[in-house]
């Protein structure tokens, strides 16, 4: 039990308010849609397949569009990601409502970078995996903790005095209460990240079924045409599946030669779903296609973990249930930095 408490008590104070950041931009980003700044984005959303062929080819016009987000209910705008960089909002014509060149112009874009990577590309990526792991240690171990001091328990938002013991106790119940929403944020979080722990959570060859799930096509050889028919790809999307709703659209990356189309179908939880079709970059025509529907229940159940970690089911109820996760794993995070390093200067 000593050793849990010193591994428990000494990793905390190390690296709490790196935990600490991530719940907070967490909790802020649950409601991302909500505080973006952007007109139109409260319009309803537009499917009709002539108007959104007629979107996409004013988009497309400009040759360094890389990636279109379409509008979804309640943020009723296209986004548009440039090979450069940069991105943009549209109103549902196509219009360009907002430019930026740079992340640092948008705060939905940079609090999103340091949520998912720190900044710092797929290193960080890695960085946040391990601190969500370290996450689960640290629930683990606080359960076993506090239930040798279950009889003291109180419920309280906040220490009733800065000292250290006060704190302790606090960050002992406090952790207790959130641990089920603590442990879903962070094991689908880190999962997310180092997909091979899907084969422990979801069951034993999860890892090789996502993988081939994933895995496109083979490329083809051929140069992205100038003038491309997106009326007749997005016609020929809603034939193959006339129930699901065109999500976003990338470009052919070097080599490729594909353009891929991501579709969401009523059942999806995903915001941009996966369903997903092929179409030649030169011809337009339909090369592949792919319906969750028909993946493997490992795969399908992976699919769930985004929409369950980022607050994208069950509206505002759940979104608040994840703000309170965020904002938990924030204030268990600063509070043990406070009492490892700090808590001789206030003895309360």
């Amino acid at each position: 039990m000593r050793w849990i408490e010193l591994s428990h008590r000494w990793l905390g104070g190390l690296i709490g308010l790196l935990m600490a950041v991530i719940g907070i931009s967490g909790a802020i980003l649950v409601h991302r849609d909500a505080w973006t700044t952007v007109t139109r984005k409260l319009d309803a959303p537009i499917q009709e397949t002539e108007q959104v062929a007629e979107a996409l080819t004013k988009i497309m016009t400009d040759r360094t569009a890389r990636t279109i987000i379409l509008a979804s209910p309640g943020f009723a705008v296209h986004r548009i990601a440039y090979e450069n960089g940069g991105g943009a909002y549209t109103d549902q014509s196509g219009n360009v409502l907002v430019h930026w060149d740079s992340q640092w112009a948008r705060p939905e874009l940079w609090l999103s970078d340091l949520h998912r990577r720190l900044f710092s590309g797929e290193a960080g990526e890695i960085v946040i995996g391990i601190m969500g792991l370290a996450g689960v240690f640290f629930t683990v171990t606080g359960t076993i903790l506090w239930w040798r001091t279950r009889q003291t328990f109180n419920f309280r938002l906040l220490p009733k005095r800065l000292s250290r013991p006060a704190i302790v106790r606090h960050h002992r119940d406090i952790g207790i209460m959130m641990a089920p929403l603590l442990l879903l944020s962070l094991v689908t979080g880190s999962v997310m990240v180092f997909r091979p722990l899907s084969s422990i959570v979801l069951g034993p060859g999860a890892a090789a079924a996502i993988e081939v799930a994933a895995r496109p096509p083979h490329p083809l050889s051929v140069q992205m045409s100038r003038d491309v028919d997106w009326a007749g790809i997005v016609k020929a999307a809603h034939v193959r599946f006339p129930k699901a709703d065109v999500r976003g659209v990338s470009l052919p990356r070097k080599g490729n030669g594909l353009i891929t189309v991501r579709m969401k179908q009523p059942w999806e939880w995903l915001p941009n779903g996966r369903t997903t079709l092929w179409f030649a970059a030169d011809t337009g025509r339909l090369v592949a296609a792919q319906d969750p529907g028909h993946s493997p229940t490992q795969v399908q159940m992976y699919y769930l973990l985004y929409p369950l970690h980022a607050g994208k089911v069950g509206g505002v109820a759940y979104r608040l249930v994840m703000t309170m996760s965020g904002l938990a794993l924030g204030l268990l995070g600063t509070l043990a930095v406070w009492t490892f390093w700090f808590h001789h200067k206030r003895t309360g």
